[in-house]
Formats: structure tokens, C-alpha cells, sequence
């Protein structure tokens, strides 16, 4: 039974970022069972404990900024549950903010929006200019066709609907960057590596998910909205 539900602001860091999102799921199982905190679990002949991730995180992504609702059956203060779970989270897990939101609120999916990443990769012959000017064609573009070949087929689809926004930000380590404002919600996704690949770059390097964007219709507290997890 449902007695509370927390929401967790988390990072998935180096250590962890080849996990698949099921793996990341068995994780953070394992992690507040050792933790002893009180789950509520599904009903069923195989109950689980009952976590909802606003969105999956790609293989090989770092998320600086990802979030997961914990449902308790049992009310616990946020403050001890993020101590007690902290204490069993592996390298390349960390806790950053616990709170408590409604349980009848929309599911995490339903309001998620979009997703800011930065995109690092070797810089090429490709010089700042000629990329800002690749990156302004792109924003400028009305529809841009792009094919993404997978193992149950060719994928076909406009690349462009999914940016929002895209810039360069300073170099790092003789490597260039590019932040980007991708749409993810329950109808389409926009992958990071796919709109590197239409700009004409080589493959990133490192792709960090710096901010998941959802819809402002939660009464989340104003922590939530100074951590950024909100928009109007």
C-alpha cells in the first residue's frame, strides 16, 4: 500500500553510465532494500518495489540531473531516507535532493518535456565558425529528413522537430561542445548522437544529460524549482 511518495534528484556518473536503464532500475532496488527503508511493492505473483524514472538514460550518458519517485508504504522524513540510502549507493550513484510530492500527482513520464545534454567530441577540421554557422542552417531549417539504420529496420523521421535549441559552449580540453535542448516526452525522443551525426561532427566523446524539463503543473516546492526541474 501507498503511504508516501518521494521524489529523488540523483546522478548517474562515470562508474555507472554503461549500465542499461533496467540494470539502473535493479540498482536502486538493491540499494534501498539494503538501506531498509519501507517500499511499497506491486501487487502480483512477482511484486517489485514500486520506482517511477521520469526518463531512460542511454548507454554511455552521464545524467547530472536525472529523477525518480519512490513510492514508501510506510511515511519516512526525506532527510532520512536520503542518509539511509546514500549509505548503500555504489560509485557512480549520487543522491542530491529528496522530496516529498503528492501521491496523486501525473506520473514523471506524462510530464516530461525535454532534455538538455552536452555533447563533447575531438575537435576536426571543422573550424567554430563553420560549426555555428551548421548549427544556425539547422535551427533555421523548417523539416530536416534523417535515417537512423537499427537491427529491426531503418528508422525514418525529422530530426529537426526534436531540437528545441542548440549552441556551442567553450571548448574543453581540445574538445568542442554543444549544448542541446532535445524533445523528450511519451510521444517522441531525441537521441544527442543522432543530431551530432546531422551537423556533420564525429562521434561524441562524452555525452553528459545536464536537465530534465517537465511541465510546471506539480506543486513542487521551491527547492525543486531552484534546482531547475520545473518550467511555467
Amino acid at each position: 500500500m501507498k503511504a508516501q511518495r518521494l521524489r529523488v534528484k540523483f546522478k548517474r556518473g562515470e562508474a555507472l553510465k554503461y549500465i542499461t536503464h533496467l540494470d539502473l532500475m535493479r540498482t536502486w532496488e538493491r540499494m534501498l532494500r539494503r538501506a531498509g527503508l519501507p517500499l511499497a511493492y506491486s501487487e502480483g505473483h512477482t511484486p517489485h518495489p514500486q520506482l517511477s524514472f521520469a526518463a531512460a538514460l542511454p548507454v554511455g550518458v552521464i545524467g547530472e540531473a536525472e529523477v525518480v519517485d519512490v513510492f514508501l508504504s510506510e511515511r519516512t522524513p526525506p532527510e532520512r531516507f536520503l542518509k539511509a540510502a546514500a549509505r548503500e549507493a555504489p560509485p557512480g550513484l549520487d543522491l542530491l535532493l529528496v522530496e516529498e510530492v503528492g501521491l496523486g500527482l501525473p506520473s514523471l513520464q506524462s510530464e516530461m518535456r525535454w532534455a538538455e545534454y552536452e555533447v563533447e567530441m575531438a575537435a576536426g577540421e571543422t573550424g567554430r565558425s563553420e560549426l555555428a554557422e551548421a548549427i544556425a542552417r539547422f535551427l533555421a531549417a523548417d523539416s530536416i529528413q534523417w535515417e537512423h539504420a537499427r537491427e529491426k529496420g531503418t528508422r525514418r523521421y525529422d530530426i529537426r522537430a526534436l531540437v528545441q535549441d542548440m549552441h556551442l559552449l567553450p571548448d574543453r580540453d581540445r574538445r568542442v561542445r554543444v549544448w542541446m535542448r532535445l524533445r523528450h516526452d511519451q510521444e517522441q525522443t531525441g537521441r544527442a548522437e543522432q543530431v551530432a551525426a546531422a551537423l556533420g561532427l564525429p562521434e561524441p566523446e562524452r555525452i553528459v544529460r545536464t536537465k530534465l524539463v517537465m511541465a510546471g503543473t506539480s506543486p513542487a516546492r521551491e527547492r525543486w524549482r531552484r534546482a531547475g526541474q520545473y518550467v511555467e
